[in-house]
């Protein structure tokens, strides 16, 4: 039975692959950065946490000649004086979890907003919050939009606020634990020049961080 499930996750792997590759599709390839810690303990009282991530995560397919569109493009942010470092760090390019290499926004509910300069199709957010302990940020939002306002146009690809805090209304997707490889988002080509992501504090402190964000896409046609 053992031989058979595995021969059956297999042959879906290579079904995908195969599909992908007939879409003209390729693996987003991306550097990670080193890990900071061993093993990925598990917060407490957290609800709706996805299980932690085991070994590499599956690969993730994109349109061939999708680029990061985001590399030191213009960040604002509801807090225009952070705490610790500045905005352009959300995409300089360093991932690394070490201290001096996040920005650090002021606590409860706050966003950074990427003006990406031109509009695009997004295939896929990437998001290092923070990552040398293992950490669940709160009520995660991530939105594509035409209006710099996000008051219309507004398209959600991720949304972890089950409680509607952030008044965005209420989320489905599952918590997560902060790791090196940071979270991949499938943004289902979702249209617009500007990405704004929120948090609302973490389980360490009710502080805001990020370390890095890359948003995969193609210009819009």
């Amino acid at each position: 039975m053992k031989i058979l499930s595995m021969n059956s996750s297999v042959l879906a792997i290579l079904l995908v692959a195969t599909a992908a590759l007939a879409q003209n599709q390729v693996v987003l390839k991306t550097q990670l950065p080193k890990p900071l810690f061993v093993g990925t303990p598990v917060p407490l009282n957290v609800p709706n946490l996805e299980p932690p991530t085991r070994g590499k995560r599956p690969d993730f397919y994109v349109p061939a000649g999708t680029i990061n569109l985001c590399r030191n493009k213009k960040v604002t942010s509801s807090d225009n004086n952070p705490n610790v470092g500045t905005l352009d760090m959300v995409v300089d390019g360093d991932k690394d979890g070490s201290e001096g290499s996040w920005v650090e926004l002021g606590p409860g509910k706050q966003w950074v907003q990427i003006d990406l300069a031109k509009r695009a199709s997004v295939s896929a957010v990437l998001i290092w919050h923070f990552h040398s302990q293992a950490r669940v940020y709160r009520d995660v939002v991530v939105q594509v939009s035409d209006d710099p306002t996000f008051r219309s146009g507004v398209t959600t690809i991720f949304n972890s606020d089950f409680h509607n805090d952030l008044g965005l209304g209420v989320g489905r997707d599952l918590n997560y634990i902060e790791t090196y490889q940071g979270k991949l988002i499938d943004a289902k080509n979702a249209k617009g020049r500007y990405v704004r992501l929120y948090s609302n504090g973490n389980t360490a402190n009710k502080l805001n961080h990020y370390i890095e964000v890359e948003v995969w896409g193609k210009p819009a046609v």
